[in-house]
């Protein structure tokens, strides 16, 4: 590896059709509220991506522009989903929809203080229910994760129906230097 370069091992996952068994129930003892975030400010998505991504180095959208970040999250064939918990965000999902019959699943987790409430398969299952609604209904799902993301991730996106169709290493400049992500070894290393 180069100096000042970093490696990732990226996973790719793809749904071609919706998944057959029951939905995941809300956790009952818990207040929650998924809704959509209409016309989302920057600041809001800012906001939800820094909070969310921190601890896994999530930082690329922390170089883009104010004006590249709205044409992404305020385009109309994309969404963004915030789960509140008792009145408070207590995660997110991005649904991109802007190739034609295919959905991503851009981004998709939860404020760290969430963490362990079994608040992921339910949010998970509600960006898989919304993404196969359509319009128009998708013939492709897809998200990726890499091993820089929580480690419960990958088998996350396994149990909701995602199947693996390929891996790549990808190295990056590290963000470090530039405060892009806290200091310190990398996550999950």
């Amino acid at each position: 590896m180069t100096a000042g370069k970093l490696s990732t091992v990226i996973t790719y996952l793809e749904m071609l059709a919706p998944p057959k068994r029951p939905p995941v129930p809300a956790p009952s003892h818990l207040r929650l509220a998924l809704i959509r975030a209409e016309n989302i400010s920057v600041s809001y998505s800012r906001y939800l991506y820094n909070t969310v991504g921190e601890p896994w180095w999530w930082y690329e959208r922390k170089q883009l522009s104010d004006g590249q970040l709205a044409a992404i999250v305020r385009h109309e064939n994309f969404v963004t989903y915030v789960l509140y918990l008792a009145g408070t965000p207590a995660g997110f999902f991005e649904l991109d929809r802007r190739d034609a019959g295919i959905v991503e699943l851009a981004y998709f987790g939860l404020m760290p203080d969430c963490i362990g409430l079994r608040l992921g398969p339910f949010l998970l299952d509600q960006a898989i229910a919304l993404a196969w609604q359509g319009p128009p209904v998708p013939r492709r799902f897809w998200v990726n994760t890499c091993d820089l993301d929580h480690p419960k991730a990958l088998p996350l996106y396994q149990r909701a129906g995602f199947v693996p169709y390929d891996r790549r290493v990808k190295e990056f400049d590290d963000p470090r230097p530039l405060g892009l992500v806290p200091p310190g070894p990398l996550p999950n290393r």
